[in-house]
């Protein structure tokens, strides 16, 4: 069944928290791959789960910093999303514990970067935030089948900054650290859309969501002169905009999507604030999801590209 775009009065909003929406759940037994997380939003989302019960995989591409932020919170290894081979690595070996994975949240990513090339050429943030989070998803999906999964990918109110680019999506003809951003944050939500039509008849759901507008390391690529200019914060770097959230509150809507019985039966949607977001609104009105990073047919037309490009796709391994 397909999910409408629309709110569901979840009970939650802007300002629960990620230990809040897990009150009352249970996730003994159940077992979390977190990407990055041992860092900002990905290390609370770690510790949420951890705290309720699942036995949390934190794949990182600094184990050793991971290892030192987690001590024995969190299983780490080795991964690097903009390098495929370090993905294949990663998926093999898991594949190989036969364990399977109830729930997949990829929260790893890259935020308005230097122009940077990886692999064959790729633009980083579309390489890091959507390629090699659809190359890892493929891997491991004989993992995430026939057990009620749902994979969140973590995507953000930057998708209104572009829609895919399809004639040029590696900005092969001038760069802009923010389009290529939004181009990766759209294909995120993208990448749900076609995932949770495919999975949902194999017990997989999948979601895209906005976790808010929170100070993380994710602004390390962000100048502190481009933070005060925008109003995000002030000359101390501190945070200035009162729409800006805590972590504990960034992190609550990825926990939700990953383990609320609200969103049983339900996925392929993007989320914002702990509910379902509507069709509509734009990146300066702090709600909303953009028609075309919903549309089922983009979605799957990004699907055929990113296969194209990784080489991976579970509807052929299928």
């Amino acid at each position: 069944m397909t999910t409408p775009q629309r709110p569901l009065n979840s009970g939650f909003g802007a300002h629960s928290t990620a230990t809040e929406v897990l009150a009352g759940i249970d996730l003994t037994g159940k077992l979390a791959i977190v990407t990055g997380g041992y860092s900002g939003l990905g290390l609370e989302t770690t510790r949420a789960l951890a705290a309720a019960g699942a036995h949390v995989v934190v794949p990182a591409r600094r184990p050793i910093l991971a290892t030192e932020a987690l001590g024995d919170e969190a299983e780490v290894a080795a991964l690097d999303l903009a390098d495929l081979d370090s993905v294949r690595t990663f998926a093999d070996n898991f594949l190989a514990t036969g364990r399977g994975i109830d729930i997949m949240v990829n929260s790893a990513g890259v935020m308005a970067s230097p122009e940077t090339r990886v692999g064959p050429g790729w633009e980083l943030q579309f390489a890091a935030n959507h390629l090699g989070h659809f190359a890892l998803v493929n891997r491991l999906w004989p993992a995430l089948t026939g057990r009620d999964a749902r994979v969140v990918s973590v995507s953000s109110r930057g998708h209104f900054l572009s829609d895919i680019r399809w004639e040029d999506p590696q900005f092969a003809n001038g760069y802009d650290k923010w389009q290529a951003y939004g181009q990766s944050k759209t294909a995120n939500v993208l990448f749900a859309v076609h995932l949770d039509a495919i999975g949902r008849e194999h017990g997989v759901r999948a979601f895209a969501l906005h976790p808010g507008a929170i100070m993380t390391p994710l602004a390390r690529h962000i100048p502190l002169e481009e933070q005060i200019a925008n109003g995000w914060a002030d000359e101390e770097g501190n945070p200035v905009d009162p729409s800006f959230k805590t972590v504990p509150e960034g992190a609550a809507t990825q926990v939700w999507a990953a383990t609320s019985p609200q969103l049983a039966g339900m996925g392929g949607v993007y989320l914002e604030d702990c509910e379902i977001a509507e069709v509509g609104g734009s990146v300066v009105e702090h709600r909303g999801v953009a028609a075309y990073a919903v549309d089922p047919a983009s979605a799957e037309r990004l699907w055929g590209l990113s296969a194209q490009l990784t080489g991976v796709d579970l509807l052929v391994r299928r």
